[in-house]
């Protein structure tokens, strides 16, 4: 598999900063900077919108719950670095499903079983999280996942830790939509690299190389996913897809030790006296 070039991002925390990366192209190509939602707010369409257009915003409205909608601007600057796959395939994937009080109430999340904001996930290799405020979203158990409850209007991140030694690329969708291009979510696209110990924090959808759109807790209606492309099939999810660097898979050191013999030769047939 050759090495393709990825997007590094630049991220502060406090007075210092470190180079994380992702990347959304191929060497030499451009990504086309997203714009604003092509309707207006709250799923009204603006004239001359196709049929189906329509029909689809409508279904919109009628949607309970909420979904992630088109925030406000803010720098988050990107370049450059190298990156090659361990394999094809992403070596984990995980998720975290939300919605508001309303909403959890209806699909039967249990209460009792809270947890903290930032978990572990993908073999141990992250800690994770929707971050809102001052601190982590309180997470729950919903059918054997990780659940979490928003509310309308309200900005949030998505904060990735690599606890692991090695590097690793992240990348992450929110309501079946790619985090840096916008466009429907594929585990084929490129992503974040977080450096071995380091945090990575992604304040919204990419607008371009400098800056982004942060999230916020919207109406179904009002989403970017309805806004933008007219479906809301998949409101309500984060994914998480982890690839691990090719040479330097963090648990190689693991596993050899774990098959590290006490005894090198071969046992004796007789033991001696």
């Amino acid at each position: 598999m050759r090495v393709t070039n990825l997007l590094r991002m630049c991220v502060t925390v406090g007075t210092f900063g470190w180079f994380l990366a992702s990347c959304t192209s191929l060497p030499g190509d451009t990504p086309i900077p997203l714009t604003s939602p092509m309707m207006e707010a709250d799923g009204m369409m603006k004239a001359g919108a196709p049929a189906t257009a329509k029909l689809e915003t409508q279904k919109a409205r009628s949607r309970t719950g909420i979904a992630t909608g088109w925030g406000r601007e803010v720098g988050s600057v990107m370049t450059y670095t190298n990156f090659e796959r361990a394999g094809a395939k992403p070596a984990y994937l995980t998720t975290i499903r939300y919605n508001n009080n309303e909403g959890a109430k209806e699909m039967g999340v249990d209460r009792r079983t809270k947890g903290k904001g930032m978990q572990k996930a993908a073999g141990g290799l992250i800690e994770w999280g929707m971050i809102s405020g001052w601190g982590g979203l309180d997470n729950y158990w919903w059918r054997g996942g990780r659940f979490v409850i928003g509310k309308k209007g309200r900005e949030y991140q998505l904060k990735v830790k690599n606890i692991s030694s090695a590097r690793i690329e992240v990348v992450m969708s929110v309501d079946g939509l790619d985090v840096i291009d916008g466009q429907p979510a594929s585990t084929k696209k490129r992503g974040y690299i977080i450096n071995p110990k380091k945090t990575l924090t992604v304040q919204g959808f990419r607008t371009s190389h400098e800056a982004v759109a942060t999230f916020k807790f919207s109406s179904v209606a009002s989403s970017y996913a309805n806004l933008r492309h007219g479906n809301t099939r998949n409101v309500g999810v984060v994914g998480l897809a982890l690839y691990t660097e090719k040479g330097r898979e963090p648990w190689a050191e693991v596993g050899q030790r774990g098959r590290a013999r006490a005894f090198a030769d071969a046992p004796n047939v007789r033991a001696r006296d």
